[in-house]
Parts: structure tokens; sequence; C-alpha cells
């Protein structure tokens, strides 16, 4: 799977602890930054894989900030993007059996490095249950909502 990251000077570490967990089992990685723990702005590195994902440069993205919210709110601004804000691997399940999420967010504060590959793990493996599901992730799209 080819994945995007994206990650603001809160998020970096923990990015960069995903992206070599995330090779190792064989995805492809786009990183989109930041490449430090200098002080930056979120919304420029939401836009970059929220761009990639809405675009079908990147099967799925995952973005990092200290809490999440910001990268969340940032991404759904772009068409075709679900990005969902999950702390849990509960969370994570449903946002895709439910919401077919394509954008995960965390919140480097909420979450350790184990914490987060579990989600991200759980994340990655599940799929959409479509059905019931289907009518509701559509009028997404068909209400011009973004």
């Amino acid at each position: 799977m080819r994945i995007a990251l994206g990650a603001d000077h809160r998020g970096f570490a923990l990015k960069e602890a995903l992206k070599v967990w995330l090779a190792g089992r064989g995805h492809e990685i786009a990183d989109f930054g930041t490449e430090g723990a200098d002080r930056v702005d979120y919304p420029d590195y939401a836009f970059k894989v929220a761009d990639a994902v809405s675009r079908r440069g990147a099967d799925r993205g995952i973005l990092i900030c200290s809490t999440g919210i910001g990268m969340s709110i940032a991404a759904n601004r772009f068409p075709k993007v679900r990005a969902a804000l999950c702390s849990s691997v509960r969370l994570a399940r449903l946002s895709r059996e439910h919401n077919d999420a394509n954008v995960l967010c965390l919140g480097a504060d909420f979450v350790s490095v184990a914490g987060a590959r579990r989600i991200v793990g759980v994340w990655l493996r599940t799929e959409f249950a479509g059905g019931r599901h289907v009518r509701r992730v559509s009028k997404l799209s068909d209400r011009g909502c973004r």
C-alpha cells in the first residue's frame, strides 16, 4: 500500500517512528514532511497529504500533530478525503468499517509509539463494511461536502 505521511514539528518524532515501522512491513511511503522539530504550520503538511490522497497518488494518508485536531480539519477540506482523528484501536476500526476513512489523524501528545502502531495496524487492515454505510458515505460527496 502507498501511504502518504505528514506531520508538523510536534508530530515529527512519531512520524519518523511510524515511517520506519511501516516500511518494514512492506508499505511504500511518501513522506511529505516536516523534516525536523523546528516550528512549522500544520496545514502545510495536511494539505500535501490530503492532496495526494484526493488525487489518488496515495492509497491512504497518516497525519500527526500534537492533538490531531488541526490536521483532521485541514485534510477534510479536500474532495474524496475522509480524515478521522483516532485515539484508540476501536475508533480506528470503526473509522474504516463505517466511514471508509482514508486519512488517519493522530495526536502525538495523546498516543505512544506502541499505541500508534496498534492503531495504524488495525486501521490499515480494516476494510470498509459497505452495506448501509455506502449510502451514508456517498452523501458526503452528493452534498458537495469535502
